[in-house]
């Protein structure tokens, strides 16, 4: 995992390694902007929101926190509302932007890409998440660029079950 502190902007980058989806399998899952809650274990839900923009793209990501021994008994619900800026099939990569939050985030823009494997009939390929970011309050780089790592890892992981379920379903159906 890169990160570089810059001034006035976090930037980090992350690498999850999918062992035998190709790309061209693990694209469709991650190009579906409203499916991020099938696939990110921090999130439980995701849909699109409607916008007074016609040509903007945005989705509402939620999570509800487990009260804690501090808090007042309730659970919390960590929310945010991210604009899709950019999507690419042929790159296969989309980026997108945090409009709003109740998680102090200012500013921060993403990009994921689902890169291939070096050999072309091998399986395999990486899912890269790369993020600037202004500083969160409360957070360091280091920290933050920790949760956005073990958020993609957890994200491959379920991913490469999915896949492997669904061929294992394939296979099933076509005994």
């Amino acid at each position: 995992m890169a990160t570089q502190q810059l001034e006035s902007k976090w930037e980090g980058k992350s690498i999850a390694n999918l062992k035998l989806p190709k790309a061209e399998q693990v694209w469709p899952l991650l190009e579906d902007f409203f499916n991020f809650h099938n696939w990110l274990p921090n999130i439980d839900t995701c849909h699109q929101m409607n916008s007074d923009n016609k040509d903007e793209i945005v989705r509402y990501c939620a999570n509800t926190a487990s009260p804690s021994s501090s808090d007042d008994g309730e659970a919390t619900i960590k929310w945010c509302y991210e604009k899709l800026l950019t999507i690419d099939k042929i790159e296969r990569c989309l980026s997108y932007e945090v409009l709003d939050n109740n998680i102090g985030i200012r500013s921060y823009v993403s990009t994921l890409k689902v890169l291939s494997s070096d050999g072309e009939d091998e399986g395999g390929c990486q899912i890269e998440w790369s993020f600037v970011a202004d500083p969160i309050d409360g957070l360091t780089l280091e920290l933050f660029s920790g949760y956005v790592d073990s958020s993609l890892q957890g994200m491959a992981e379920n991913m490469e079950k999915a896949l492997e379920s669904s061929k294992l379903g394939d296979f099933a159906s076509s005994n």
